[in-house]
């Protein structure tokens, strides 16, 4: 019986042994198989082409293929709860952005993941940038002047949106908040509708992606009052931020980040991280997404990590002194 249990007791320690050999030779050759990418949203948006980049960029350099598969739905939670519910192996990976992960756990009464307990952040992919733009018949030439305007008629002015908890809606409400003001959110479903209905005169005002804002503004279809980040926009050079204009430290941004479900291999997320930091600043990657109004720079899993927690108690407060809800 001594003997048996001494055998019993060596087979574990071999089978120990030789299963972290092979674990420790399957990280190190990861990726060995094609990885998928799920997707936050449907084709065509903003996310959905960082998937696109960013995954042709890691086929490049490690060899092996990403599947895009776009799982829109329920504001994004779709996709985030199957990457939660994925193998932490590195071979399920959700491109997703400041709705699903940091602004629907409070906008929702219940979501099917946690944030942070389910996923490790891998990076940072993109930033967009928002102008607060106005209907050219506002006679509002500044932040200062428009809530000049709102305050004069309290419930009066209007914001459209591309939907309820969408960043633009959160920094509308944001600017509510911060300015002690009593506009009316009026959402629509995507961004197009919305920036008609403003240039249709339909509501007063909007925050726009800022790219696509500028050539409107250019037009004099639209009047650019500020933009939404703590530092100009690069494209709109003439437009203050909104933290200059009497609102001091206001910012509201939103962006892209790549995650993978909790247990994955740190080995493998460095590996990813490092070709994404790599690729960022490549013409043919930051020239694409640049497109959709983002803005780029080096970042670790520690940092996209430390700034979706900040992201998360910032639209938290927001969200509560709204009363915004998805549900």
């Amino acid at each position: 019986m001594h003997i048996q249990r001494e055998l019993a007791g060596l087979i574990t320690i071999f089978s120990l042994y030789f299963y972290g050999q092979a674990m420790a030779q399957s990280v190190a050759a990861y990726p060995d198989r094609p990885i998928r990418m799920l997707v936050t949203y449907p084709p065509g948006g903003g996310v959905d082409l960082a998937a696109r980049v960013i995954g042709q960029k890691i086929t490049e350099a490690l060899g092996q293929q990403v599947i895009v598969d776009n799982r829109g739905g329920a504001g994004g939670n779709i996709a985030m709860e199957m990457a939660a519910r994925a193998q932490p192996d590195g071979y399920t990976l959700v491109m997703t952005a400041a709705g699903p992960t940091a602004i629907n756990v409070s906008l929702y009464k219940t979501i099917p993941f946690d944030p942070i307990k389910d996923f490790v952040p891998v990076a940072l992919v993109a930033s967009t940038v928002y102008a607060l733009v106005v209907h050219p018949s506002v006679e509002a030439k500044s932040v200062k002047e428009l809530i000049a305007l709102a305050k004069a008629a309290p419930g009066k002015l209007t914001f459209s949106s591309a939907g309820i908890g969408a960043p633009p809606h959160m920094a509308g409400e944001l600017l509510k908040g911060m300015a002690g003001i009593d506009i009316i959110h009026v959402p629509f479903k995507g961004t197009g509708p919305a920036l008609a209905a403003l240039m249709g005169g339909q509501v007063t005002m909007m925050f726009s992606d800022a790219l696509a804002a500028v050539p409107q503004i250019k037009a004099g279809k639209l009047k650019g009052i500020a933009v939404s980040s703590a530092k100009r926009f690069s494209l709109a050079p003439e437009l203050p931020t909104i933290a200059e204009s009497g609102v001091p430290q206001f910012s509201a941004v939103g962006w892209t980040g790549l995650l993978a479900p909790a247990g994955v291999s740190l080995s493998s997320v460095n590996k990813l991280n490092a070709v994404i930091v790599k690729a960022l600043p490549m013409s043919d990657v930051s020239g694409k997404l640049a497109g959709n109004g983002s803005e780029f720079g080096q970042n670790t899993s520690e940092m996209f990590g430390k700034f979706i927690k900040e992201e998360i108690v910032k639209w938290r407060k927001v969200i509560r002194a709204s009363g915004a809800t998805a549900e």
